[in-house]
């Protein structure tokens, strides 16, 4: 026997389960997979680490997650087992070996989140469970601006859960940009930054989408970085659009094409 740890990445439709992370009461991301190898295993206990969690309802692409198992068992063979055995919300990616020093969570340099707004007039019952609705009028040029407002290193207090209990909300947002899908109706939102505090990007968007129709100053986002305080932003936008797109493990391939490049960045926390 040969313990071998393997680097996992996975999609899930986070519809029906109350998050990634394991917890006393309810289904998770993290308990499906153990449970799965837990069979693989013959009855053995397998822990996964991920590199962070996601809230309910909240959907992932990208997703990584690290395990130790017992036998080395061939790359394709582990990944062709996990897919028969987890339900179909779950896909695995990809699967490879590493070291064991490699942690999913611990040796992050950035994340990359997106987020999905469907603007269409009326609600779309095939959307909801994977955007947001928001039929009111946008002023895309205003957007944008407010969204290059976030780029760069700040404080980000006003747009963290007041309940997060983190003491150190400074993080590096690379790129904050959004596109506009006029065929499907949709804005497309991407947040990619060396950290995520929880339910930031979240709080973005509850922010920019009061901006975007003006029931907020075009420069809003400048004063609430500047205040700290969550109270003044807007609200935290409902979980279904949101989507965990890539995980970054090099601070090079984290801020390709960006203005703030930093030899050293944060670890990944939060969301």
């Amino acid at each position: 026997m040969e313990t071998t740890r393997y680097k996992i990445i996975i999609q899930y439709d986070g519809t029906n389960f109350n998050g990634f992370q394991i917890q006393p009461n309810g289904r998770t991301v993290q308990g499906e997979i153990e449970r799965v190898l837990k069979i693989m295993a013959k009855g053995l206990e397998i822990k996964i680490q991920g590199s962070g969690r996601t809230d309910s309802g909240v959907h992932a692409l990208g997703q990584v997650i690290h395990f130790d198992y017992p036998i080395r068992m061939p790359i394709e063979n582990m990944k062709r087992a996990l897919n028969s055995l987890t339900t179909d919300e779950i896909y695995v990616q990809q699967v490879e070996f590493v070291s064991f020093d490699f942690h999913a969570r611990y040796q992050t340099t950035g994340k990359k989140y997106q987020y999905r707004v469907d603007t269409n007039p009326v609600t779309d019952p095939f959307k909801r469970l994977y955007t947001k609705h928001h039929q009111y009028p946008i002023n895309l040029p205003v957007l944008e601006q407010a969204l290059k407002d976030i780029e760069g290193t700040h404080d980000f207090s006003s747009f963290c859960a007041s309940n997060s209990g983190r003491e150190d909300k400074v993080r590096t947002v690379y790129e904050a940009s959004v596109v506009e899908d006029p065929e499907k109706g949709e804005l497309i939102f991407t947040f990619r930054g060396d950290g995520f505090l929880y339910n930031m990007v979240r709080i973005f968007i509850g922010t920019l989408l009061q901006i975007a129709n003006g029931r907020r100053p075009a420069d809003d986002m400048k004063r609430l970085l500047e205040v700290k305080d969550r109270r003044q932003a807007g609200p935290t936008a409902a979980p279904q659009g949101l989507y965990l797109v890539e995980v970054y493990y090099d601070v090079e391939e984290a801020t390709r094409g960006t203005r703030f490049y930093q030899p050293t960045v944060q670890k990944t926390k939060g969301e």
